[in-house]
């Protein structure tokens, strides 16, 4: 090989180092749509069908203006006798606690929303823990200015309206405790 040819090939290696480490140095920025999900990272994952061609049944809780809506979904839940369901939210309150799970205290961080703010999406679910229905849910809200916040729902003040949409399903879920977080979480393998 001619010391021309080398060079020439010595260039072209150390340009694609550069154009690579750019490459790398972009991806941390940019991801295209195919890369866009880490894969086959869920080895814990477990599945439990809710509906076995049984029909589900579908219930719009309405909430107004002074009802503290957590509480509100809880004693639905008891008066349906629901043991497995989801929900979807939209609407507005006058105030809310929202909370942040802490996993070092086991414990939710209070987060305060004062005043008038729009339900920008609430969802959750139910299922039974030591046989009683177990309402959680998550939400987001947002200000005047468009700021948004959000959390685990602790209580949420309703004004005017929040519209509940709930799908209860005909197969009961279980929630088991979990003494790592001190949380009851969905138990699809208890029946």
């Amino acid at each position: 090989m001619t010391e021309v040819k080398r060079l020439s090939y010595l260039v072209l290696l150390i340009a694609i180092a550069t154009l690579s480490g750019y490459s790398q140095e972009t991806g941390a920025e940019y991801v295209a749509p195919s890369q866009a999900g880490p894969k086959g990272s869920a080895p814990r994952m477990q599945v439990q069908l809710l509906n076995r061609g049984e029909p589900t049944k579908e219930y719009a809780v309405i909430f107004y203006k002074g009802d503290e809506a957590f509480s509100g979904l809880q004693e639905f839940a008891e008066k349906y006798h629901v043991t497995s369901a989801h929900f979807t939210a939209i609407g507005a309150m006058s105030g809310a606690t929202l909370g942040w799970f802490d996993p070092q205290r086991k414990m939710y961080k209070k987060i305060p929303i004062d005043g008038q703010h729009e339900v920008i999406g609430m969802s959750g679910d139910i299922a039974l823990y030591q046989e009683k229905p177990v309402v959680h849910t998550h939400m987001v809200v947002g200000a005047s200015d468009g700021t948004t916040r959000a959390g685990h729902v602790l209580a949420a003040y309703v004004a005017p309206t929040l519209e509940v949409m709930v799908i209860v399903d005909p197969i009961t879920m279980h929630k088991r405790f979990d003494p790592e977080t001190d949380l009851t979480l969905i138990d699809p393998t208890s029946k």
